[in-house]
């Protein structure tokens, strides 16, 4: 009998929460025999995706969008913090503050939004209730897929969204649907490169240097200041950037003997060198593995353009604050003696080039020299975020482990006159929660390339030493 009532209120739940389906969206269609809408599905949203993208609740277009209770506690625990994450936690606390005021019924029931989206706010289910559940609830995750769980006992179609591996390896172990929050990804195997190679006849070559420029129909694809490589079977070749006002081939920049003591090695690395000495080019990304020179270029580059010629008033360096393996813990002294630990690729790479502008024994004093003049600087990322930043060489190196929304926010600290380098390697992510695919280096690549004003290369040969590529290639 108690099994029998059971299975009745079961019912009724599931025929007034179809009923509730039809008053929201009249024209969603029913075929199967709980009246459930088979056109609509259940993403039920982890606490990361939120802080990855806190714009993510509007992104599922005629679908249900729960959001745990558990969800809610984690972003009021978060909201305190001062950076990026307490950031991102205030904005969608704040936003889900407003859902009622902007649609129609209670965050219990369900808000319509813009895109046919009902949100909704899951309470976790009593204590009588838990017992077909198969984790343990102390946990703050397990309580999240518990509701999943639940939802999806009743009938709905239940696809958990998270950027936790973990977390989506449970939900498929329970009988979940789990996917990973793929709205702010670019696919990094088809990564745009920058540079292309091109086989033509030796003639070709002979009017570029003769002209000084070429129209090709091979260039009808190409995106805005693409380089490539014309040879020909002759043995011929030449390096140019394609210029989208005059839609031609033309060559790269006059550049100095050596800059700051150092010199292209490699045909990538002339078109890097190219890309930031141009002061029309406001945005430029380096990709490459470990040695190939992305940090060394541009900081060298950086320090002709605002020692040697003054266009930028001050190199502004800055990498995120994620330790690599197991943290040593809090840092003692001022901010700068804390920095000095994390910058220290920066100062190794300033130093080398101190030592070989000057000559062999003089760097040290150049760099002091640097130093003291304050025309460069280093922040953490962290507190670049409310900054105005004008007429800088701004450096963010290993953008690899930023988010996309974090990179929106630094990008956006540009003022009149500065210009922005990114450099990182998305194969080492040392965020928990990005991947090669969704970290804010390959998204800028994804989203710039189009544009007149950004610039990359994807520097493929390590130059750091003959170990350096071995290691790069086999381990």
């Amino acid at each position: 009998m108690l099994r029998f009532l059971g299975t009745l209120k079961k019912r009724v739940d599931m025929e007034n929460r179809a009923k509730e389906a039809i008053n929201l969206n009249p024209t969603a269609s029913f075929t199967n025999k709980e009246n459930i809408p088979v056109n609509r599905k259940t993403f039920v949203i982890d606490t990361n995706v939120l802080l990855h993208d806190p714009d993510a609740i509007s992104k599922f277009n005629g679908n249900d969008v729960v959001i745990p209770l558990p969800v809610l506690e984690e972003l009021d625990n978060m909201k305190r913090l001062s950076d990026e994450l307490g950031k991102n936690s205030r904005h969608v606390v704040r936003y889900i503050d407003s859902l009622k005021r902007k649609g129609k019924g209670d965050l219990h029931k369900g808000v319509v939004i813009e895109g046919d989206i009902r949100v909704r706010i899951a309470l976790e289910i009593k204590n009588g209730e838990k017992r077909t559940f198969p984790l343990s609830l102390e946990r703050s995750n397990n309580r999240i897929l518990q509701i999943a769980f639940q939802l999806s006992e009743i009938g709905e179609k239940v696809v958990l969204v998270s950027k936790d591996i973990v977390m989506r390896v449970k939900a498929e172990a329970i009988g979940l649907e789990a996917v990973d929050y793929e709205n702010l990804k670019v696919s990094y195997d088809h990564i745009y490169k920058g540079f292309r190679k091109i086989e033509v006849p030796k003639r070709e070559i002979d009017l570029f240097l003769r002209d000084g420029s070429i129209v090709m129909e091979a260039i009808k694809d190409f995106a805005p200041n693409e380089y490539c490589l014309l040879s020909s079977p002759e043995q011929s070749s030449v390096i140019c950037k394609y210029n989208r006002h005059t839609n031609r081939l033309e060559p790269l920049l006059k550049t100095p003997k050596d800059i700051w003591g150092i010199n292209p090695i490699n045909t990538e690395q002339k078109c890097a060198i190219d890309l930031l000495l141009r002061d029309d080019i406001k945005l430029v990304s380096l990709m490459g593995q470990a040695g190939t020179g992305k940090t060394m270029l541009a900081l060298a580059s950086g320090l002709r353009k605002v020692f040697d010629e003054g266009i930028y008033t001050k190199i502004l360096v800055s990498r995120p604050v994620v330790p690599l393996g197991k943290d040593i813990g809090y840092l003692p002294g001022t901010k700068e003696e804390k920095l000095f630990h994390w910058m220290q690729p920066i100062y190794d790479n300033l130093e080398y080039l101190c030592q070989n502008a000057s000559g062999q024994g003089n760097g040290e004093e150049t760099q002091k020299w640097i130093m003291e003049s304050k025309k460069i600087e280093m922040e953490a990322v962290t507190f670049i975020r409310g900054r105005t930043l004008p007429k800088m060489y701004l450096i963010i190196d290993e953008a690899q482990n930023l988010t996309p929304h974090e990179v929106k926010t630094i990008i956006s600290r540009a003022g009149h006159g500065t210009k922005v380098i990114l450099t990182g390697d998305p194969t080492q992510i040392d965020n928990p929660y990005l991947d090669k695919d969704s970290n804010a280096l390959t998204y800028v690549v994804g989203k710039f390339r189009n544009c007149p004003i950004y610039g990359h290369v994807f520097l493929e040969r390590t130059e750091r030493s003959e170990l350096a590529a071995i290691a790069a290639e086999i381990l």
